[in-house]
């Protein structure tokens, strides 16, 4: 779901630093008008969200639906954030100019309470610091607005054919056997192709893209350990010297690939730096790659759950199959939290937001919300009006949201059309993570692929 390419190119990524500077004990100053402030609303000890509890990250959505109802917005001080759950109030405060990705523009680290920057985590920085998915305007605007120029509608739609026919292929392969991973032998190496293919990457240097991807996006949990940082720092330094040297080639030998176009993309005399290039690059992959991966994993977990929207789809997967992503996404969000600073101090239902403080924004309450979805615990793939937020809102909606439809549209299409009698004979686990909600496998068998 390139959801959040830019929060989007977020999806899910997704992307760069979401957690990194928290889960490196980054929180501002506890002041006594912080403390004062926590007194607006219940006390966050008394509230069941604990997104480190194993029966939470299992289910979190009975708890978001506590919260809806009795706490809305709270300080929570584990996190050192404000919580919002409400999609009311999620979708206004994505739009509303006063929280940003970023405030190191209007506030230097130290005026926010943050230690120095931890040189051996220089490589991921980079990749952060260099990022639209951590800028605002008017940076943001003018990476956004070159990127955009790169990676145009026609681009997109030039993959269609190659997304079917890596889906098929695919499919084929699983023809000699009588069951699969849909994870690992579908949802994962589809988007990894679909993304080299994008970029230009040579086939023989596409095994590499995957695990590069996993090592940085592991850096957004909320518990990640030392080793997992280790891994992070190493694949972004790996990554990002593959693709400054992938970009110096296509400066020299032009190809019809996006690395080429964003190289060489140029508006008002402007270009994109060789760190903006390379950011951009790996915030595609991280985002795409991971959130479409769980929106499939999820989602068919779901639809074997709700078996009579399964034999709908089934029953006709050409026309059911777009309302049935954009449900997918909203029903099991694989991006469940995003946060936002403070950029100036603002009154919020009661709620004293002051600058410098975060705010997390709970993505898969508010795609819960029964005061805008209704039935919104059921899974309904003919959902009429469906206005998920799992692409973001505002200025950082996801840029790479058509692509994302596009594959995700097209991949389910052919697993419902190739695997009629596909079927889940056991209860399949989720990963021990938040914030990037996953399976950990989704294994299914079947009589035969159609062709």
């Amino acid at each position: 779901m390139y959801a959040c390419f830019d929060t989007a190119w977020r999806i899910f990524h997704t992307a760069l630093s979401l957690w990194a500077n928290f889960s490196r004990g980054t929180q501002i100053k506890d002041s006594t008008e912080t403390r004062y402030n926590r007194a607006l609303v219940t006390e966050s000890d008394t509230m069941p969200f604990d997104p480190t509890s194993p029966e939470f990250k299992r289910d979190p959505y009975p708890i978001y639906a506590e919260l809806r109802a009795h706490t809305p917005i709270f300080y929570d001080d584990a996190l050192g954030m404000w919580v919002v759950s409400r999609h009311e109030d999620v979708s206004a405060l994505l739009r509303d100019r006063r929280l940003g990705r970023s405030i190191q523009h209007i506030r230097t680290r130290a005026e926010l309470g943050l230690p120095p920057k931890d040189p051996r985590y220089a490589p991921f920085d980079r990749l952060s610091e260099n990022s639209m998915f951590d800028k605002e305007p008017p940076d943001h605007t003018r990476l956004r607005g070159l990127v955009h120029k790169a990676f145009t509608p026609r681009r997109i739609e030039s993959l269609r054919a190659q997304i079917q026919a890596t889906a098929d292929a695919l499919l084929d392969a699983a023809a000699a056997r009588d069951s699969i991973d849909l994870l690992e032998d579908f949802a994962v190496p589809l988007p990894v192709a679909v993304i080299a293919e994008l970029l230009g990457v040579p086939e023989a240097d596409r095994h590499k893209l995957r695990p590069w991807s996993a090592d940085i996006v592991a850096m957004y949990e909320l518990n990640h350990t030392p080793a997992q940082a280790d891994r992070a720092i190493q694949a972004a330094g790996e990554f990002s010297d593959y693709l400054r040297h992938l970009a110096a080639q296509r400066l020299r030998d032009p190809q019809n690939d996006l690395i080429t176009a964003l190289a060489t993309v140029e508006e008002a005399g402007e270009m994109l730096t060789e760190d903006e290039l390379v950011s951009t690059c790996v915030l595609l992959l991280n985002a795409g790659h991971e959130a479409t991966v769980n929106v499939m994993g999820n989602g068919m977990w779901a639809l074997f759950r709700h078996p009579d929207q399964l034999a709908l789809l089934r029953s006709n997967p050409a026309a059911h199959a777009a309302g049935a992503v954009e449900e997918m996404m909203r029903y099991d969000t694989p991006l469940q939290l995003f946060r936002r600073w403070v950029l100036e101090d603002m009154d919020w239902r009661g709620a004293a937001f002051r600058q410098g403080q975060q705010v997390a924004l709970l993505f898969g309450s508010a795609n819960r919300d029964e005061q805008t979805f209704p039935n919104a615990d059921q899974l309904d793939i003919t959902r009429t009006e469906n206005p998920h937020i799992s692409f973001s809102l505002g200025i950082h909606f996801c840029l790479g949201a058509p692509l994302a439809r596009l594959e995700l549209q097209t991949a389910l299409a052919t697993l419902m059309r190739r695997l009629p009698t596909m079927r889940l004979d056991y209860e399949p686990h989720f990963r021990d993570s938040y914030v990037i909600r996953g399976l950990k496998d989704l294994i299914v068998s079947y009589d035969q692929v159609m062709r």
